[in-house]
């Protein structure tokens, strides 16, 4: 059964990995971004690029959902892209490159439909493939993530 909070809303209060992945309860697991983060752009952009140039863009995932669930309607399609990414790039640490494709393809789509800075961000994740290192991975998206 999911963790809920008292309106009933579901909680990620399950301990993850550095990947994401769900740990047994009571296990150690890595710090996570709490449920009821809501930065806005500037600290968005600034907490998901370091978690990225730590390695860990399953925590820079949650930022920017973070971000998807406050922002102003217009802006909701980027920050869902850029979660998407990150999300691609966690499957590319876990050795799903099938999986890292389709999430880095809709988050590619999403990212460039924004425009602006964020096309080559798009551009820049459309030329990774399934077999793609990780950590380059990461690094190439980092470099051209705004902010």
């Amino acid at each position: 059964m999911r963790d809920r909070d008292p309106e009933g809303r579901p909680r990620s209060a399950r301990p993850r990995d550095a990947y994401g992945r769900p740990l047994p309860y009571g296990s150690p697991g890595m710090p996570r971004v709490p449920d009821d983060y809501a930065p806005t752009t500037e600290q968005a952009l600034a907490d998901g690029r370091r978690f990225l140039r730590d390695g860990l863009p399953f925590n820079a995932h949650e930022v920017f959902e973070g971000r998807w669930k406050c922002a102003p309607e217009d802006e909701r399609e980027l920050w869902q892209g850029l979660a998407q990414i990150c999300v691609g790039l966690t499957h590319l640490q876990r050795g799903n490159g099938r999986g890292a494709l389709t999430l880095l393809s809709r988050g590619a789509a999403k990212a460039q439909s924004y425009g602006g800075a964020y096309d080559a961000v798009g551009k820049a994740t459309s030329s990774l493939s399934q077999d793609s290192d990780p950590g380059e991975a990461i690094a190439l998206i980092l470099a051209k993530l705004p902010g």
